[in-house]
């Protein structure tokens, strides 16, 4: 579906207005916080000055804090952020599953947009791919969906 071009314009005018929460948790931080700062960065980048982070222990954290933050209604968007490297056990599925299916509810029941922005990946080559700037630039598509998602609230 393409929006027509008053409405892309209207979006852009609000992205001062905006207002996003990012979610990181600790685990895998360095990786974490590059995707953090891609995040940030493309987020101002469209024009958003208003970004809270909040900090969790883990992945599985996500949707409780993002549940919090969506009941505050004080944002347009929730970006849950991570990085999710495959071991040798099911705990891996367990952990991007569960996550995922939380938000996803948390998305539906608030009634806020909630990017997954959870990388689960096979191996530590596969997230620096998409961590990195000058690479995949995940954050900045996670950034760009948020910000897209935002509008219909705004």
């Amino acid at each position: 579906m393409k929006l027509n071009t008053s409405i892309q314009n209207k979006k852009i005018n609000k992205n001062k207005s905006l207002k996003i929460a990012i979610i990181l948790p600790r685990f895998n931080d360095e990786l974490g916080q590059t995707l953090l700062l891609n995040t940030q960065n493309e987020l101002k980048e469209l024009g958003i000055k208003k970004i809270q982070i909040y900090r969790v222990p883990g992945t599985l954290e996500l949707p409780f804090a993002a549940l919090k933050i969506a009941l505050s209604k004080k944002f347009h968007a929730i970006i849950a952020l991570g990085v999710v490297i495959r071991g040798g056990t099911k705990h891996f599925d367990l952990v991007v599953e569960t996550a995922y299916q939380g938000l996803m509810e948390v998305t539906l029941d608030e009634d806020t947009p909630i990017i997954f922005g959870v990388l689960a990946v096979e191996n530590e080559k596969q997230a620096i791919e998409r961590v990195e700037k000058t690479k995949m630039n995940k954050g900045k598509e996670f950034a760009q969906a948020a910000v897209e998602m935002a509008t219909f609230r705004a």
